[in-house]
Order: C-alpha cells, then sequence, then structure tokens
C-alpha cells in the first residue's frame, strides 16, 4: 500500500503535546514532512532538546504511522526552536490565522457561510473574529443583530483605536457599524484600501486563533487591499451547485492562486445544494443542480468543505441576528459545524504543509 503524505499528516491529529494538549499539527511542531517510498521523514519541533517530553512524542509518532502504515520507516528529527506561526510576519501578530471567504458572485450566500463559519469555529473552543470586508453591501450588521450601535474609540499609546462590537461572544467590525442603513457607499480606489487598512490596524483586536474575512463578491480593489495589508493563511470559496455560480468562482479563486497573490485555497463550501421541505426531511430538490462545489473544489485542488441545504431557518437567523448554526438541533447547524470542523482542519493542514503566507505587493 503506497503512503500519502496526507494520510500521515491526518494521522499525527492523534499526537498531542503534553505541554501544550493541543495536537501537534495544529501545535505547528511538524516540519518538512517528505514520503519518499516506505520512508516517511519530518522534524519534530520542540522548545528545547533536553524536553522531557521528547522520548514520549517520538515513540507516540512512530506509533501513530505504523498503525495505518505498518510498512513504514519514520524517521524523526528534533529541532530546537519555538514552533513559528502565521501572525510572525503579520501586522496584527496577535490573530493566528486570517480566513477570507470569497465568491465569483453575489446571492451565493458568502455572508451566511462567513458568519456561521465564525460562529461554528468560536463552538469548536477557538478564539475568532470577524471583519466585514463588503463595504458596498454590508451585512453582518443584521445578521449579527447589531444594527443600529456603534464601535467606540478608545486611546491606545496616544493613537484613537476602534473598540469591535460584539455579539455572541464574537468581536466584529463593519462599515455597516459607521454608516446609516439606508446610506449608499460610495467610495474609490484609495478610500476603499484606506478603509480596509482600518479594520486591520486601528481596531483593537484581541488574541485569535481565527479571524474570518467576509469579502465583497469578484475581484477588486478590497481582495487586492487584503492580500497588501495582512497575511491571509486562506481562503475559503463559496459557490452554489450551478454552472453559472461555478463559472464566477472560479475567476476570483484563480486571483487568490495568481503567483504574485499565492494565497492557499483552504476549501470549497456548496450552498443552497439542495430544497427539503420540513414535512419532507428525507427528500432533496436539486433546485440549482448538482456537483457544482465539488467541481470548483477539483478546479483549485481542494477539497469540499461541506454542502448547505436550502432552508428556511437560515433565513430566518441571518434576519433576526441569531444565526443557523447556534441552533444545535437544526440539522443545518450541523452542516456548518462540519464545515467548521473541516475548516479548521485544513487551516492546520496548510501550516504544516506550506510556509507562512506573504504580505504581497501587486502592481498595476
Amino acid at each position: 500500500m503506497e503512503i500519502e503524505k496526507q494520510q500521515i499528516v491526518e494521522s499525527l491529529y492523534n499526537v498531542k503535546d503534553p505541554a501544550s494538549g493541543k495536537d501537534i499539527i495544529a501545535a505547528r511542531m511538524v516540519e518538512n514532512l517528505q514520503v519518499d517510498g516506505n520512508n516517511v521523514n519530518f522534524n519534530l519541533v520542540l522548545p528545547s532538546l533536553n524536553s522531557p517530553h521528547k522520548a514520549n512524542l517520538i515513540f507516540d509518532c512512530v506509533a501513530t504511522v505504523k498503525e495505518i502504515y505498518p510498512q513504514a520507516e519514520v524517521n524523526i528529527h528534533v529541532v530546537a526552536k519555538t514552533p513559528q506561526s502565521q501572525a510572525s510576519t503579520s501586522s496584527v501578530p496577535q490573530i493566528k490565522n486570517i480566513i477570507a471567504v470569497a465568491s465569483g458572485k453575489g446571492g451565493v450566500g458568502k455572508s451566511t457561510v462567513a458568519v456561521n463559519l465564525a460562529l461554528g469555529l468560536q463552538r469548536l473552543g477557538a478564539k475568532v473574529g470577524l471583519v466585514d470586508a463588503d463595504l458596498y453591501g454590508p451585512s453582518i450588521p443584521t445578521m449579527l443583530g447589531l444594527q443600529g450601535q456603534r464601535p467606540k474609540v478608545q486611546e491606545v499609546q496616544g493613537q484613537p483605536k476602534i473598540i469591535p462590537l460584539m455579539a455572541h461572544g464574537l468581536p466584529a467590525i463593519s462599515i455597516g457599524f459607521i454608516i446609516e442603513p439606508e446610506q449608499a457607499v460610495v467610495l474609490r480606489g484609495p478610500r476603499l484600501a484606506a478603509i480596509i487598512k482600518q479594520f486591520f490596524n486601528d481596531v483593537v483586536w484581541p488574541d485569535l486563533d481565527y479571524l474570518v474575512v467576509d469579502l465583497p463578491p469578484g475581484t477588486g480593489d478590497i481582495q487586492l487591499t487584503l492580500v497588501q495589508t495582512v497575511p491571509v493563511t486562506g481562503v475559503v470559496m463559496v459557490t452554489t451547485p450551478q454552472q453559472v455560480a461555478v463559472v464566477d468562482a472560479v475567476k476570483a479563486m484563480n486571483m487568490f492562486l495568481l503567483p504574485s497573490v499565492n494565497v492557499p485555497i483552504l476549501g470549497v463550501v456548496e450552498n443552497m445544494a439542495w430544497f427539503t421541505p420540513e414535512d419532507l426531511p428525507e427528500r432533496k430538490y436539486f433546485l440549482f443542480g448538482e456537483g457544482g462545489g465539488k467541481q470548483l473544489a477539483q478546479m483549485g485542488e481542494s477539497v469540499l468543505l461541506g454542502q448547505v441545504p436550502i432552508v428556511q431557518g437560515v433565513r430566518e437567523g441571518g434576519d433576526n441576528g441569531k444565526p443557523a448554526v447556534l441552533d444545535s438541533q437544526s440539522p443545518v447547524a450541523q452542516a456548518f459545524m462540519k464545515i467548521a470542523e473541516n475548516t479548521a482542519r485544513q487551516v492546520a493542514v496548510r501550516n504544516e504543509q506550506f510556509a507562512p503566507t506573504k504580505v504581497v505587493q501587486v502592481n498595476g
């Protein structure tokens, strides 16, 4: 049986670091994982070569790999250093991972996915924040029940800083907290860029495991400003199953995959995957066709993080400021929790396999 690198990574989730309580993938203690035939080689990052946990961790790693690949020759090189994080290259070092939620067109439920993903990650025990970067159509205030509220300004080291608003324990910022609901947002490139930079550099963000960024649809100044301002860990693409949505999503996805941008695609969420009547829970009606999410994931050499059905409760929760993922008895909440779990796993795999994203320079 051929040894697969992805399977090795997933098996190492089961090895816990006694010092932090985290698995060694999430703790970024595994580096330079290579598979060559039956040889599995990687570095195990420890604070010191004299770590009291060194022997047990090595034994656990070898045993875990051999459990799925008995023929494997596991070679572990212990490296003494503090594990590096994505935050070390960021202007917001207290934020470990920045996840952009993007789409090719409007109306596919991107903001709904962003809000429920953020709250889903929070329910998994992570510290999460949310940025509404869709400046022309800010939906986050309504979805979080924060309409009409205004953020406070606090002086920090002599500079005025914005305090994010809180909803369901989630710190969030949106231009919708600053303008009136009916006010049209008429902004050109330089002003758009200035606001996005403020959302990161002039907001008092607490220590966060994830900051979810709800982007406007398509490609443009906001997307380019984002990747030029902070290191984006990865992108979650949102589409519906229909081909029209997939075709547009491919264009948006390819912007992040440009060599000059080089932001990994964490996966794809297929929204409005099917309709199930409340009185006929076993029935599925594929109103927008089938397979669009899987197709987009294959194009991006990524994975399908999950599918979200058309359910009345999702719309009601978004309108009422009580996102669907908070109703633990709802089937759609389970779908969003699966997406959150898969996203957290993909972030950990991305951080193990690739160097931290750099803030990019895009000319033109």
